[in-house]
């Protein structure tokens, strides 16, 4: 560990943040308003790095009918802020479809539109990001025998760069969940690259058979994607299920992703928060909204009817195997009730497995040790999101994600990114004050809105 010197010490700042997805852009956009009225001398400090060459969030599933499953106004700012200029509703009337939108009399934008807001406000704020850095550590600085500042180190190219933080916001995001032993290539794909892989089977001959694997959203809406984007190609949808079970969307259930759910969660005991997963989990894993269910119900329908069977549901089943050839992936589908296999030849093997947290510690190094875990192995996050450290560590470690155990399902979703950012960054200026951090809500309208 190095001590800290004046002399050629990187620049500080008050806050890096590692990624620059949604979660992160909604931080930049919080510190971007606070510091407009707290002035120059108050002013928080950021800087962000982000791996990727500009923003994108889920490229891969882009569908050009696919819509949000959540409401417009759980935006990157509107439930911190009402009042924010970087509003889903602000970029509609940037682009000056505003009222086109709301004569839709939707409060689901197509996916497509909502990435391009989400495009639109990490514009606003690109002055605090570094593109095309990826960090590859981060060092304790140590002072008095504790760690008082972080280095962190990004590389974009042979070039690397370090800075240093009085506090890291680790938002790194969810990395694509393959099955065990179940590798991706040209012909085994996971969900999150279908836009990107499916260009390529048009300068190639026409596909005859796709096998897409799972039960959620994802799923299918790769199944009706594939269906209608190849009309000469069989679409075989494989689940455990007898079929696809609809989302839970209705206003009590809803209350799970609620600002004070969060708060209650965090103190509830242990089994009650398995509890809670149980009942509510249909709220948002492996359940599919219940207008794409119907469709594909009809279109399979129509599809007996006339004879004409090219989407098919192999229920109740599961993927034993899926072996590469040259030309083709050959799949060996198992009944779960018989045990009967039936192969198929398929030109693609879409997996809709879900995704996985990143390993939010996994770059802290030396630092990590500080960290405190939980009984099960899982680390502590106290109620501001700063990660529960021991006295050798003075700096604030912050995590976007990661934390279901401790703070329920919104964890990873956008539900409560703009609450969750306006807690976490008035936790890091009570803390810079030497203040203990208030209760989150009460200290909102602090960072997000005038008084």
């Amino acid at each position: 560990m190095s001590e800290a010197s004046p002399d050629g010490a990187p620049p500080v700042h008050d806050l890096i943040g590692i990624g620059f997805g949604p979660s992160n852009v909604a931080m930049a956009l919080a510190l971007a308003e606070r510091n407009s009225r707290a002035g120059r001398q108050r002013a928080v400090t950021a800087h962000f790095f982000e791996r990727q060459p500009r923003f994108g969030w889920h490229r891969g599933m882009l569908i050009d009918d696919a819509t949000m499953q959540v409401s417009f106004l759980k935006d990157l700012v509107t439930l911190r802020n009402p009042s924010s200029e970087f509003s889903f509703l602000c970029y509609l009337r940037s682009q000056g479809r505003l009222v086109d939108f709301v004569n839709g009399k939707s409060l689901l934008p197509l996916r497509a539109e909502f990435h391009a807001y989400f495009e639109w406000a990490a514009a606003q704020v690109d002055d605090m990001v570094s593109y095309g850095h990826e960090v590859v550590s981060v060092r304790p600085v140590v002072r008095d025998g504790a760690v008082e500042y972080l280095d962190v180190t990004a590389r974009s190219g042979p070039e690397t760069v370090v800075h240093r933080a009085r506090n890291l916001v680790i938002g790194t995001g969810l990395r694509p969940r393959m099955p065990e032993g179940v590798s991706r290539t040209d012909r085994i794909w996971h969900t999150s690259d279908l836009l990107t892989r499916v260009e390529g089977l048009d300068a190639k001959e026409p596909p005859s058979r796709f096998v897409v694997v799972g039960a959620g959203q994802s799923a299918a809406e790769n199944v009706a994607y594939l269906h209608r984007r190849f009309p000469g190609a069989e679409v075989c949808a494989v689940f455990s299920r007898y079929g696809y079970s609809p989302a839970d969307d209705s206003g009590f259930a809803n209350r799970i992703f609620d600002p004070e759910a969060v708060d209650e969660y965090f103190t509830a005991p242990d089994e009650t928060k398995r509890r809670l997963m149980d009942y509510h989990g249909n709220t948002n894993y492996a359940v599919v909204d219940i207008d794409l269910i119907d469709g594909l119900y009809r279109t399979a329908y129509q599809e007996k009817v006339l004879g004409t069977e090219r989407l098919r549901f192999l229920n109740v089943s599961r993927v034993a195997e899926a072996v590469e050839t040259a030309d083709t992936v050959r799949t060996t589908v198992e009944s779960l009730i018989t045990g009967e296999r039936t192969t198929l030849d398929a030109d693609v093997v879409v997996y809709a497995t879900g995704y996985r947290q990143a390993d939010a510690l996994g770059l802290l190094g030396d630092v990590g040790r500080h960290c405190r875990l939980d009984d099960q192995g899982r680390v502590r996050v106290e109620r501001d999101y700063r990660v529960a450290a021991g006295p050798g560590l003075r700096c604030g470690i912050y995590l976007q994600g990661g934390t279901e155990h401790t703070h329920g399902i919104t964890s990873s979703l956008l539900s409560n990114t703009a609450v969750r950012v306006g807690e976490i960054l008035d936790s890091i200026v009570e803390r810079g004050r030497g203040e203990a951090p208030g209760r989150p809500h009460d200290a909102v309208h602090e960072v997000g809105t005038p008084r």
